[in-house]
C-alpha cells in the first residue's frame, strides 16, 4: 500500500531564489554522481519492488543511492528498525519545494529536482538518464576529516550535508505489518545526517564529525536549500 501524509509539521518556507538552473553543476560520473534517494518503510507492502530497483542500480559507481526511512508507518503494525524523524523530516522539505501538501512511500527524488515512485523502474532509469546537472558548480574535495566546497554555483540558502550510511546488505526479518513474515534486503541505509553549515560561493572548509558507528561510508551534498536541487555531491 502506498502512503500519503498530509505536510504540517515539518512545512518549510523556502527561500525565493533557491531553484537553481540544470546547468549549475558536473554531469554524472565517478567524481560528481546522480544522487538518487529513497523514502520508504519497512511497514508498506509497495516498498520492497522500489527498494529492488534502486538496490539494482546501487553498483553503478556514478550513481549514489542513499535509502532514507520514514517514522510515519511506525504506528501502522510495524516499527521501521533504521528509521529517523529527521529523515521524514527530508521527505516533507522535497514535497514542500514540489509544492505538495503531501509526502508518500515509495518515493525517489533524484538530485533533489525531479521525484517518482520509485516502483516504476523504466521511469527511474529514463530519469536517473536524463536527469544531468550540467557542467558547471562547485568542487567538493577531502582531505583527512575536512571537506572543502570552492568554485560557482551558489545561491542563497545553500548548504552542505554530510550522509553517512551503511553500504552493506542488510537482512531484516519483518514481524508483523504489511510485509510481515518476510525478510527484506536493505543496502545504503542512511543511518546519520548532518549540516555542516551553510555556502556562500567561495572556498569554504568544513570539519567532519565522528560517524556515530563503525563501517559507514560517507557523501557530501551540496544542496541549494532544503528541498532544493543538489548542486554537487561527492562521496568522501
Amino acid at each position: 500500500m502506498i502512503m500519503v501524509l498530509q505536510s504540517t509539521a515539518f512545512a518549510i518556507l523556502m527561500v525565493a531564489g533557491l531553484a537553481v538552473s540544470a546547468q549549475s553543476a558536473r554531469a554524472a560520473d565517478i567524481a560528481h554522481p546522480t544522487v538518487v534517494e529513497l523514502f520508504q518503510s519497512q511497514g508498506c507492502s509497495s516498498c520492497p519492488p522500489a527498494n529492488a530497483n534502486v538496490m539494482a542500480i546501487a553498483d553503478d559507481p556514478t550513481v549514489l543511492t542513499l535509502s532514507w526511512q520514514v517514522t510515519y508507518w511506525d504506528n501502522l503494525g510495524w516499527k521501521d528498525t533504521f528509521d529517523n524523524p529527521a529523515f521524514t523530516k527530508r521527505q516533507y522539505e522535497y514535497a514542500d519545494a514540489f509544492h505538495r501538501q503531501q509526502v508518500f512511500t515509495p518515493e525517489v527524488v533524484v538530485n533533489g529536482r525531479s521525484d517518482i515512485v520509485g516502483s516504476r523502474r523504466d521511469e527511474l532509469d529514463a530519469l536517473v538518464h536524463q536527469d544531468d546537472r550540467g557542467t558547471g558548480g562547485p568542487s567538493v574535495t577531502v582531505a583527512g576529516d575536512r571537506v572543502t566546497v570552492s568554485g560557482p554555483g551558489s545561491a542563497p540558502g545553500t548548504i552542505v550535508l554530510l550522509v553517512r550510511y551503511n553500504p552493506n546488505i542488510l537482512q531484516v526479518p519483518i514481524r508483523r505489518g504489511e510485509n510481515g513474515g518476510q525478510t527484506l534486503p536493505h543496502r545504503n541505509v542512511v543511518r546519520q545526517l548532518v549540516s555542516l553549515g551553510d555556502w556562500k560561493g567561495q572556498t569554504q572548509t568544513y570539519a567532519l564529525p565522528a560517524a556515530g558507528e563503525p563501517g559507514l561510508k560517507a557523501a557530501i551534498l551540496v544542496q541549494a536549500g532544503r528541498g532544493g536541487p543538489i548542486i554537487a555531491a561527492a562521496r568522501v
